[in-house]
């Protein structure tokens, strides 16, 4: 029986534990740069001893951003404070991962504390806004332009770069974002993909480009570094994306190389009637985890440690992936672990502030897990992206 605070292996990595910071946007960067924010917010949750921190949905292209302040990675000018990031992270003995995302339809919008819906080109927006087919999420948001063919292999190929840029920059694991209504869950709901070409239609080619990025990802990607991808489970709305066909999507995804399936729900549609309450999604990543022989990550209104114990120890999920719980709490592992009489290590720095007995945390040796790293791994030359 495993236990929240026992280390997890996957692949070559072993992460301390099975906290995990869950991709949270922050709509804070500029041109895509990360900064000064999001250093301390990423980075504090790796003091607080997260045994993985995942960064916000990082778009692969300009025009795939949610809001003009959303991270990227579409250039190799992004590289340079994202190493910062990431190396900060790894010397706090936590796993750096990046999310890499296209936000679809959804893209070209205002970040939630400036209102909803569209943003036009005079305040930053852009007109180029791409999905499946040519239906706008909601009557205040931008109506997209059908993709072509090569349009599709163009996001395929910035994937396949980002996760390059993001080896480069130090980052250990890659998610790819699947859910909540951006691009690649457009295409796997027939809600929003009425295409009748190869890519629309049947599950099969309705799942076609989700299984395309992920070659490409995990071409591009070091075979010994794990790959995710965050699913939305349901989209909640009769005749929409559903249970059985994530079920089914996670068995072929395992075949492609993939890891973990982050279960997540919803956002396809903004009419789904969602019951959202304390571990709500949990029974689908339980679900897909039994059925598909494959480890998930439960996420969604996970707040407290006997929760996410109860999760861990009864086989649910493999991981617990907390969003909300870590903006209010950044050192929630480290009260989790005493609340639940775990093994944590504390910073050396905050060793005078742990319980009795607590372990300290060594800072890592950079330059000698990254030598290590490259000894073991291939890890593909870094080259552009198409744009």
């Amino acid at each position: 029986m495993a236990h929240l605070f026992d280390p997890l292996a996957i692949r070559d990595l072993q992460f301390a534990n099975r906290v995990f910071v869950s991709p949270m946007c922050e709509y804070s960067s500029g041109d895509g740069y990360a900064n000064d924010w999001h250093l301390v917010h990423l980075g504090s949750r790796a003091v607080g001893g997260a045994g993985l921190v995942l960064t916000e949905a990082t778009a692969v292209l300009p025009e795939g951003r949610i809001s003009p302040q959303d991270l990227g990675i579409w250039s190799d000018g992004h590289i340079e404070m994202l190493a910062r990031i990431a190396g900060f992270i790894t010397q706090q003995g936590s796993v750096a991962g990046m999310q890499l995302a296209h936000a679809g339809r959804k893209a070209s919008t205002r970040r939630p504390w400036e209102g909803e819906g569209m943003i036009s080109d005079k305040e930053g927006g852009w007109k180029n806004v791409v999905a499946p087919s040519a239906i706008p999420f909601a009557d205040n948001y931008p109506k997209p332009q059908a993709l072509t063919r090569d349009g599709i292999q163009e996001i395929i190929a910035a994937f396949a770069s980002a996760a390059r840029r993001a080896c480069d920059a130090g980052f250990r694991v890659i998610e790819i974002h699947a859910a909540h209504g951006y691009l690649i869950h457009e295409f796997l709901s027939p809600l929003s993909n009425q295409r009748d070409d190869d890519y629309g239609g049947s599950f099969e080619n309705r799942t076609r480009l989700c299984r395309e990025v992920v070659r490409a990802v995990r071409s591009s990607w070091p075979k010994g570094a794990p790959l995710f991808v965050r699913i939305s489970a349901t989209d909640w709305v009769e005749g929409g994306w559903d249970l059985e066909q994530s079920i089914q999507l996670a068995r072929e995804l395992k075949q492609l190389d993939v890891d973990l399936i982050d279960c997540s729900s919803g956002g396809s549609v903004p009419h789904a009637k969602i019951p959202a309450g304390p571990g709500y999604q949990t029974p689908f990543a339980q679900r897909i985890r039994a059925e598909a022989d494959i480890m998930t990550g439960a996420v969604g209104f996970i707040t407290s440690p006997i929760q996410a114990e109860q999760i861990v120890a009864t086989g649910q999920a493999d991981a617990i992936l907390i969003a909300r719980e870590l903006l209010r709490d950044p050192y929630w592992p480290l009260r989790a672990a005493q609340e639940l009489g775990q093994n944590i290590s504390w910073p050396v720095q905050y060793l005078r502030a742990a319980p009795r007995g607590a372990q300290s945390r060594v800072p890592v040796n950079l330059e000698k897990l990254k030598s290590c790293f490259e000894e073991q791994h291939a890890v593909p030359e870094r080259h552009t992206s198409p744009r």
